[in-house]
């Protein structure tokens, strides 16, 4: 049986005892004494019907996320999954009819993609885990048909118009995603340190799928990131008061606003986000030179379906549209980079010296 005490009059109420060989000696987190006394019932219940019918019957999906995500697992859209089924889901009650109503309360209009990468990926990762360990049955979960319309990539014109009107402080990041593949948090991240200008390269310890890789950048976005005076130490990408982002883990939001403020002066519409970039950086990359394996290296990507995601279909002269403003992804890791009658070409930049 399990007890109540408390350390002090006022403080909170804990649990110890055995129940069903079990030493329990805990926290309640209340200090009424009716909240106390209801959850050392239902805490009795949890032991005795665990020891009755096995841990693999009666694992919550919220002990289940919470071993996953100790064990490393990526925790960014698990918080408001946890908070719609509550700390009393049981992971085998997860199926897809569970998935689509909590589609409709978490996600409601959103996009197909969105509710597979936001909602079906981190609950069939939860699952899959404890499947692994014996405490659930493996279980293969209904994914959204992908969206009709193409993913947004930005036309050479178009990349060009966003750099005419971005803010100074955003090029070099504006570089190093159009130029390198990065994704926005990991631009804002580069450190002086890791940053190459005899070769035009950035290596990138932190990325998001924890396999660190070098960017190599065409001349036009070298430029780019050189639009403002280089820091002698600490993060190249800077606030327009000089002072480091704060990165946050799958950040990238920092730069939302003047983003935004070039993407509307350009013309563009809020389809094109800074992660569109990267979908950019990949169209044009393989246009230019139908090499996959530098594709996959200097994109990050592990898996090739992942980057046949992200390169698109492209008119058959986009190298050439590519080459006539500067973009020249055939020669990176050269610092001259472009040929000189396709530098003469290359628009005018706000560049300083």
């Amino acid at each position: 049986m399990l007890k109540r005490y408390r350390r002090h009059a006022r403080g909170n109420w804990y649990l110890r005892g055995s129940v069903a060989g079990k030493s329990i000696h805990e926290s309640t987190g209340t200090s009424i004494a009716a909240q106390a006394e209801a959850i050392r019932i239902r805490r009795e219940a949890e032991i005795l019907e665990r020891h009755a019918f096995g841990k693999a019957n009666t694992l919550t999906f919220a002990e289940a996320a919470l071993a996953y995500m100790n064990a490393g697992g990526e925790s960014r859209f698990l918080g408001r999954i946890l908070a719609h089924f509550g700390p009393d889901a049981m992971l085998g009650a997860i199926d897809n009819a569970a998935i689509n109503a909590a589609a409709a309360a978490l996600y409601p209009g959103a996009a197909n993609a969105t509710i597979n990468r936001q909602l079906i990926t981190p609950i069939s990762a939860v699952v899959n885990m404890a499947a692994a360990e014996g405490l659930a049955d493996p279980r293969r979960f209904k994914r959204r048909k992908g969206d009709p319309h193409r993913t947004r990539w930005l036309t050479p014109a178009e990349a060009e118009a966003l750099i005419a009107a971005a803010p100074a402080h955003i090029l070099p990041a504006l570089g190093f995603m159009l130029g390198g593949g990065c994704r926005c948090s990991e631009a804002l991240g580069i450190d002086m340190k890791d940053f190459y200008p005899a070769t035009a390269q950035a290596w990138l310890p932190d990325t998001k799928n924890g396999h660190p890789r070098m960017i190599s950048l065409p001349r036009r976005a070298f430029d780019l990131v050189r639009a403002q005076p280089l820091p002698d130490l600490g993060p190249l990408c800077r606030t327009p008061r000089g002072a480091p982002y704060v990165l946050r883990a799958n950040g990238g939001g920092q730069i939302s606003a003047a983003f935004a403020q070039a993407r509307a002066a350009a013309g563009l519409g809020p389809d094109v986000t800074p992660h569109v970039l990267r979908h950019t950086w990949a169209t044009w990359y393989y246009a230019q030179t139908k090499d996959f394996g530098g594709l996959l290296d200097l994109g990050g990507w592990q898996k090739a379906d992942m980057a046949q995601r992200y390169r698109k279909i492209a008119p058959a002269n986009l190298a050439a549209q590519l080459f006539d403003l500067g973009w020249d992804f055939t020669a990176l890791g050269d610092r001259a980079g472009l040929g000189d009658h396709a530098r003469a070409k290359a628009p005018p930049l706000r560049l300083v010296t």
